[in-house]
């Protein structure tokens, strides 16, 4: 569909997660994946301007992260890790 992640991507990993530095909600979510042991991409939306302008039009014109995408799903702004692994159907 568009250029940020809305293809499939290997099975129980998020496509793309959306970030910015000094962000504690950001940290805390890229903590507990890796705990998971879920895979994910980054990109921080302070050095690509095309991410915050797709996070700011998913999150009400806001540039609000983590912003999280997995294939199939709507963006998800600011999820739990239950509500990723569900969308990843692993929980």
């Amino acid at each position: 569909m568009g250029p940020f992640g809305f293809t499939a991507s290997g099975s129980g990993a998020v496509e793309t997660l959306y970030w910015r530095p000094g962000c504690d909600l950001c940290i805390k979510l890229r903590t507990q994946l890796r705990a998971a042991r879920i895979p994910y991409r980054k990109v921080d939306i302070r050095r690509d301007p095309d991410a915050a302008a797709f996070v700011r039009g998913v999150a009400d014109g806001n540039e609000t992260v983590p912003t999280v995408v997995v294939a199939g799903h709507p963006p998800m702004v600011n999820p739990s890790l239950t509500r990723v692994r569900r969308a990843l159907g692993a929980g």
